[in-house]
């Protein structure tokens, strides 16, 4: 499988490239506005076929390119169905799978930190997003976020995952790239395995966290793909565009199957 981490170091996100080296289909998730111009020339010089943008929770600091990859590259933007998002092409539920070539993602629900977090498990890596942090977590206090839910999800969905999977996510604000499962059981200082919810609980009650600098054009871009309102194009209108620059590839991709 082709695997690159992209990072935005504005805002410390990371995105994931994720390519079938066979059928060349990829996925891309938690795009940046910012970097909207690398990924694109990483994917055509890749020969990549972007089949999905896809999109762990709506970002608070960050906008994100995912509605611009799917006007460029016709991929279909894909997102958690509790995400809020109007404009997606595919509302993914908890257990739903993703393929592209010979690989599949598991989009695994994972709220807490936002209430339609989502993680993307492939192979023996974990996209966790903001829900599990390296060492660390997301904050709970917006988003519909809640601290006991965090806890389930992190220890449920992620932390039960074979102890090598290699945990990749969307922010670090020291450098580090990747992580484990069995690092972050034993060294996470909120949700490592000796942490009781209880007291992870109050540890988030008594954070005092600085309102996001980018939130107020952040989360409303994000909701609709990192578009505005007004600009959520039908599924037919852009499988006409794509058809019309010979990519019928892409038009099929962005309509699913049969047109």
């Amino acid at each position: 499988m082709i695997f690159r981490q992209l990072f935005d170091p504005e805002t410390s996100s990371y995105s994931y490239l994720l390519a079938d080296e066979r059928t060349r289909e990829a996925v891309l998730i938690d795009s940046v506005m910012g970097q909207l111009e690398r990924d694109l020339a990483l994917v055509r010089e890749l020969e990549l076929r972007l089949l999905y943008a896809l999109e762990t929770h709506v970002h608070a600091d960050h906008v994100t390119a995912a509605g611009r990859l799917r006007e460029a590259l016709g991929a279909r933007v894909a997102v958690g169905e509790r995400s809020g998002v109007r404009n997606a092409d595919q509302l993914l539920r908890d257990g739903e799978w993703l393929a592209f070539g010979g690989h599949r993602l598991e989009a695994r629900a994972t709220p807490g930190h936002t209430g339609g977090c989502m993680t993307f498990v492939a192979d023996s890596l974990a996209f966790t997003g903001d829900a599990l942090l390296i060492r660390g977590c997301g904050r709970t206090d917006f988003q519909d976020g809640d601290s006991a839910t965090l806890y389930r999800s992190v220890h449920e969905r992620i932390l039960s995952l074979p102890e090598t999977t290699a945990l990749y996510p969307a922010h670090d604000y020291r450098g580090r790239t990747s992580t484990t499962v069995a690092e972050e059981l034993r060294h996470n200082p909120r949700l490592g395995s000796t942490k009781s919810k209880e007291a992870f609980v109050q540890l988030m009650a008594e954070l005092r966290l600085a309102y996001p600098k980018r939130m107020d054009e952040a989360v409303p871009a994000n909701l609709y793909a990192g578009l505005g309102p007004d600009a959520s194009p039908s599924p037919h209108a852009v499988a006409d565009v794509m058809q019309q620059l010979g990519r019928q590839d892409a038009a099929e991709n962005w309509l699913g199957a049969g047109i």
